[in-house]
């Protein structure tokens, strides 16, 4: 184990430490300083003199060096010019002062205009070509409108993303109630529309078309009738998992109620998915910076005479170039041209980022699944609590939290090295079909379509068994494998239950991120659009530049929000179905066994317990 840990502490601390990401953050003159800190504090911009140097398919020179930066000078300024101007021919008169003409804070550091003659007459910059281009797309002035809309309209935003919060809450608590009527009415609903299009397709053409457009009718609604038909079999096949579906339903309903807290605890995944983010950022950046920047001697005008010799290949030092080394190229300059990729540290750049990013795969993965196992060990306490709520812990959020990182991190980890083994997979499979797209034939797009659907329904099914595993983890406290084996062997001895189950949850909690985000997001149109008026309000839509812009993020804000609550909501879901069945197979009702179900569930299932359950009579 030597040779690996010896590679990781490598892979850790060789970026932080050869890395500088100064590089990236702050941008660079000519002569290598920073534009921000350090000599230039005070000049955070960079002016370009020749923008169009940038372009490397009208500048051969940048293009066979195969540079990071444009071959021009570049001066760090406190502000760029705003105005187009140019040297008049007065100026050059011999009691004209080159300080009295041009402005010492766009020449480079090296050239001081008090000790400078002026030869020629020469146009000072080109900037305006990119101040047009700005104005063209008026990118700073929606910029500037859209934070002004923000600063005004903030608090109703945080209300409208309170409101979003309160409806999903409201919807998980009132399911209790709610869940049997919604259900057999989608159901009923869904057969009704395709009773209605039997119907519709049968009488419309027969009233309103001649005879012969009966013929192809007749086949739809033979199609229509068989279909409907078969629906309404398999409902009544499955009424009975239907109402299991339903009271497992209610449960979860019931298992929220009593620990709100865990509907907060997609904060908790957040923060850890955000440090994972920012670790994995920052180590990326330092690895790009590592190495030593690299400048080199370059014509910024190729087609002079005496800059036909410069090739781009003599090293130099920026600080100390003077251009007085070359006296047949006057437009001979140092600049950046790569950071020095020569060495072992250097060489191993590109794989030391990929280790970055298998690591990055793997702590979200990991974080994901520690998530879920802290969620199943809260609800796994709920339902296997004899009285509820008497027996039910007092912060069963934070004890599922602590035995997952006290006992099961080993676990947890595991299955998240699968699933992000399968994702890397997935992703050297989208690279290869990238970069050989292009050469393809028929047959080969066939192959890397087959194989990229498989290692997608791969992914899927190992979330899925991951998902599953952990519960079984936080009920048993077993391995990772033993747990995985367990759950699968569980789910397919009952999965009819699983399928019904899935589905009516599913259908369920998509209808109520669309009641949440659909109410909310039409709650503010109308209000941002100045339909609504809230009364003692100084809030003017008539203000805003783009009311749009507030509804988008109170729509995107409600997502997230009823996502994160239904997230959890399912995880109770899948918790408590896992320990229904567990509690079907281990348990018998009697005083030695006693079911831990509700007796809603006993109910639909005609079972009891001989002895019965103490309490105030809540389930």
């Amino acid at each position: 184990m030597r040779a690996p840990l010896n590679y990781r502490t490598c892979a850790i601390k060789v970026p932080w430490l050869y890395g500088d990401p100064r590089h990236v953050l702050y941008p660079r003159n000519s002569t290598g300083w920073f534009c921000g800190i350090g000599p230039n504090k005070d000049r955070p911009n960079v002016f370009y003199f020749d923008i169009l140097k940038c372009a490397t398919s009208i500048n051969v020179m940048a293009t066979a060096l195969n540079g990071f930066q444009c071959p021009t000078t570049q001066v760090c300024v406190d502000k760029c010019p705003s105005n187009f101007w140019a040297v008049g021919i007065q100026s050059y008169m011999p009691n004209v002062k080159a300080a009295d003409v041009f402005n010492q804070s766009l020449c480079v550091p090296s050239l001081n205009l008090a000790t400078t003659k002026l030869v020629s007459p020469i146009l000072s910059s080109l900037l305006p070509l990119i101040r047009d281009i700005a104005n063209g797309f008026n990118a700073r002035e929606i910029g500037v409108r859209i934070f002004e809309d923000f600063a005004s309209s903030w608090p109703w935003i945080l209300i409208g993303l309170l409101i979003a919060m309160f409806v999903s809450m409201l919807f998980l608590l009132l399911l209790r109630f709610t869940a049997p009527v919604m259900v057999w009415v989608l159901i009923l609903g869904m057969l009704g529309h395709a009773g209605g299009g039997c119907l519709l397709r049968l009488f419309f053409p027969l009233c309103h078309t001649l005879l012969i457009s009966f013929v192809p009718s007749c086949s739809s609604v033979i199609i229509i009738s068989v279909v409907e038909v078969i629906i309404l079999l398999t409902v009544i096949f499955l009424r009975t998992r239907i109402l299991i579906a339903i009271a497992l339903i209610q449960e979860s309903s019931k298992a929220i109620g009593h620990m709100m807290s865990a509907l907060l605890y997609p904060l908790v995944t957040f923060v850890l998915l955000l440090v994972c983010v920012t670790y994995w950022g920052a180590t990326a950046l330092y690895l790009a910076t590592s190495g030593s920047p690299i400048y080199r001697v370059v014509a910024l005008n190729s087609t002079m005479n005496g800059c036909k010799d410069i090739n781009g290949t003599v090293d130099c030092d920026p600080q100390n170039f003077t251009s007085s080394d070359y006296p047949d190229c006057s437009s001979a300059s140092c600049i950046f041209i790569k950071y020095n990729n020569e060495g072992l540290f250097q060489r191993n750049i590109f794989n030391l980022q990929i280790y970055n990013v298998v690591a990055f795969l793997w702590c979200v993965n990991f974080v994901i699944a520690l998530g879920q196992c802290t969620l199943a060990g809260a609800f796994a306490s709920y339902y296997w609590a004899f009285n509820k709520p008497a027996d039910i812990p007092m912060f069963p959020v934070c004890g599922g939290f602590m035995r997952a990182l006290r006992y099961h991190v080993g676990s947890l980890a595991f299955g998240a090295l699968i699933l992000t083994l399968v994702q890397i997979a997935r992703m050297i499979l989208e690279y290869i079909d990238h970069k050989t797209r292009s050469a393809q034939n028929a047959v080969a797009r066939f192959i890397l379509c087959c194989m990229k659907c498989c290692l997608w329904c791969l992914e899927k099914f190992i979330k899925f068994l991951n998902r599953n595993a952990y519960i079984m983890i936080a009920i048993y406290g077993k391995n990772f494998c033993v747990s995985a084996k367990n759950a699968f062997k569980l789910l397919m001895r009952n999965i009819i239950r699983v399928v019904v189950l899935d589905k009516v949850t599913d259908v369920l909690l998509f209808f109520g991120k669309l009641l949440v985000v659909g109410g909310v997001g039409v709650l503010s149109f109308f209000f941002f659009s100045g339909r609504i008026q809230l009364p003692g309000s100084n809030f003017q839509s008539g203000n805003l530049n783009y009311y749009w812009m507030p509804i988008i993020v109170v729509l995107f804000g409600s997502y997230l929000i009823a996502h994160g609550f239904f997230s959890v909501y399912n995880m109770c879901v899948d918790t408590l179905f896992l320990c229904f069945l567990e509690d079907l197979e281990r348990n018998d009702g009697s005083a030695e066994k006693p079911y831990f179900m509700s007796k809603n569930l006993m109910k639909i299932l005609n079972k009891s317990n001989k002895v019965q359950k103490k309490g105030k009579g809540k389930d």
